[in-house]
């Protein structure tokens, strides 16, 4: 699996992509979005072979890529998940290493890759993400995104620092509907 943006190759995870996944796996900044013990090396190390496991399976229900900058280094991840998320329906989730928040609308160039090729290639009616109401550059993205935003039951660790569970939405509708002149 592999798509390209101007600026990224979204492709399957490899064993040599591990070692840039967990340095920045091991930023604090990253590891406080992350619930008790996955927060760890080992559940970093556990999720590239997660991801490398449903690039295997028939047929494939989960696509979740490295983000590799098509001049450089591994900068996040990033996939479209359909395989626990209600029929006509896909999970869209993007991790960014800390050092490429907020910067040179990466995320807005990887999401709309992954909406276009989610909306383009499956029978999707809609497509969803979720995190943590402290995660305002998510919730910027999907309000430019067209996305409505919906708060979910939250779990406790999130309760814990005064944090609520977002859910943002988008539907094909509204994805095709947007300008076609518009940022994204």
């Amino acid at each position: 699996m592999k798509l390209t943006t101007k600026r990224f190759i979204l492709r399957d995870f490899t064993d040599n992509d591990l070692p840039e996944f967990l340095a920045y796996h091991s930023d604090p900044r990253l590891r406080e979005l992350y619930g008790p013990g996955d927060n760890t090396p080992e559940h970093a190390a556990e999720l590239v072979q997660l991801f490398k496991a449903w690039a295997e399976e028939e047929p494939r229900q989960n696509y979740q890529l490295a983000i590799i900058q098509l001049d450089g280094p591994l900068v996040g991840c990033a996939g479209l998940r359909m395989k626990d998320a209600p029929a006509g329906e896909a999970e869209l989730g993007i991790e960014l290493a800390p050092e490429f928040w907020g910067q040179f609308g990466y995320a807005v160039e990887i999401m709309k890759c992954l909406v276009d090729y989610g909306f383009s290639n499956f029978d999707l009616a809609q497509i969803f993400g979720s995190t943590v109401s402290e995660n305002t550059k998510i919730a910027r993205l999907a309000s430019a995104f067209g996305a409505t935003a919906i708060e979910r039951d939250t779990p406790a660790w999130m309760a814990a620092r005064g944090w609520r569970q977002i859910e943002w939405q988008i539907s094909r509708g509204t994805w095709s509907e947007r300008p076609a002149n518009g940022r994204l």
